[in-house]
């Protein structure tokens, strides 16, 4: 599962202030949703710093900054752009990982340039990740979607949905984005009956994943099927079904907390 390395520190104070090492900063260039690597894919390709690059973190004593190039930016002969879904198993997931936080990062900062209240430009503070106008006080910070996952069981099988956007064949757990005022709880309710048409209980949190695809949260649980007929919305859901372990279907990449959360719960039913 993509997690941030325990030996990541993040950092949001300016360039000057925390470059403390003689060690170069390592530099992600991000074109839209595209990372600036090298041919293969194996190694990040920024460039040379510059003063109003976006400070990230440290990593293993390397400080990690990032900026977001122009749309006409074309990358040096040895390097291209590429979207971060198609470095999964080519680049190390730690620097998939920390790119996966950086992208979210330096697509805030390119997209709240200007107050959303009065539209004067906004300035970057210096002691928090926050853009902030000097004529209303508005502040904005990086968005993050919090979206819940549920795999539901019935006995010895769990519940699995292909969504209308996903490849022929793959299925995965049942998600969605939580709405204002929901909490993580109620959206599961919510989210799993109006997603196939029934009803769950005792829910059990698993774990969390950060998704930047855009900027989502995704937290994870199990529940047990409590009550109505399988029946899949079709504008959400194309197919749901019941499998077991001998029958199962294609699954999410391995890179993903879906799976994760499938096989962790598979293993725990084959052990009961």
């Amino acid at each position: 599962m993509l997690k941030t390395p325990h030996t990541f520190t993040p950092a949001s104070e300016p360039f000057s202030a925390a470059l403390d090492s003689s060690v170069p900063p390592l530099r992600l260039l991000f074109r839209g949703n595209e990372l600036c690597v090298d041919v293969e894919g194996r190694r990040v390709k920024g460039g040379e710093r510059q003063d109003d690059d976006l400070v990230i973190g440290m990593f293993d004593g390397q400080l990690i900054v990032a900026a977001m190039a122009e749309t006409a930016y074309a990358p040096p002969a040895d390097a291209r752009f590429a979207g971060l879904r198609s470095l999964f198993g080519v680049m190390s997931d730690d620097l998939v990982a920390i790119a996966g936080r950086a992208i979210q990062i330096v697509e805030w900062n390119r997209s709240h340039q200007y107050c959303g209240v009065c539209a004067t430009p906004t300035e970057r503070l210096q002691h928090e990740r926050s853009r902030k106008c000097p004529a209303c006080g508005h502040a904005a910070y990086p968005r993050i979607s919090p979206a819940m996952m549920c795999l539901v069981t019935r006995g010895n099988q769990i519940l699995l949905a292909r969504n209308v956007n996903f490849p022929a064949g793959r299925y995965s757990a049942l998600a969605g984005f939580l709405e204002a005022g929901e909490s993580i709880e109620d959206a599961v309710h919510r989210e799993v009956e109006e997603e196939v048409g029934i009803k769950v209980s005792n829910l059990r949190y698993f774990s969390s994943q950060s998704w930047p695809f855009p900027h989502s949260l995704m937290i994870a649980f199990t529940a047990a099927y409590a009550g109505g007929t399988l029946t899949p919305n079709i504008h959400e859901i194309a197919e749901a079904d019941w499998f077991n372990a001998d029958n199962l279907p294609q699954l999410p990449p391995r890179i993903s907390i879906a799976r994760e959360l499938i096989e962790d719960t598979l293993t725990r039913i084959r052990g009961e």
